[in-house]
């Protein structure tokens, strides 16, 4: 006969560490979604703060003064440039050879459309450059002030070259592209 031995009941505590370990990466992955989500409304806050059309602290507050100020800035109209071919000319001698100047010149025109009167007046254009840098001499020119006052000097040659053009209405300035004395 045989007999069989009691079973032996044995208390088994329960082992905690396997348990544990699917309950933390469930824990650390809630942990770092909410981080991620904290970071994109953060981000997408600051953003939208940066981007959002607010008001410029530079601009007019509005009322009577803000009022005045706007009406005195109007919208520049775009200005239209038109380019000269090089002029090189000998100038008045003052002591020995004669010196040469070579300059270039660009008009900027208030109105695009004064484009076409002045690309037609060109030729009377050139030559009244030609005869008004032709009388001066090197002394005249080689000083700020004197730049300054050819220019005047130019903007009123070409105004009187191109019909229907005033200082006011036509041309804004002669500018100087290049200029060399030599």
């Amino acid at each position: 006969m045989a007999t069989t031995a009691p079973k032996a009941t044995s208390k088994r505590e329960p082992d905690p560490a396997p348990e544990a370990e699917p309950v933390a990466p469930k824990k650390k992955s809630k942990l770092l979604l909410i981080v991620l989500v904290l970071l994109l409304l953060g981000g997408g806050g600051a953003a939208g703060w940066y981007f959002w059309p607010g008001e410029d602290p530079a601009a007019p507050k509005k009322g009577e003064a803000g009022k005045a100020v706007a009406a005195k800035v109007a919208p520049a109209k775009p200005r239209t440039y038109v380019p000269l071919e090089p002029f090189t000319v000998n100038l008045q001698r003052e002591d020995g050879q004669p010196p040469f100047l070579q300059i270039g010149l660009s008009l900027k025109l208030t109105d695009e459309t004064l484009s076409a009167p002045v690309k037609l007046a060109m030729p009377e254009i050139r030559s009244r450059v030609l005869l008004l840098l032709m009388g001066k001499t090197a002394s005249e020119l080689s000083t700020p002030e004197g730049k300054k006052l050819l220019a005047e000097q130019l903007a009123r040659e070409v105004v009187q070259a191109v019909p229907g053009t005033t200082a006011a209405t036509g041309l804004e300035a002669v500018l100087f592209t290049s200029f060399l004395i030599q």
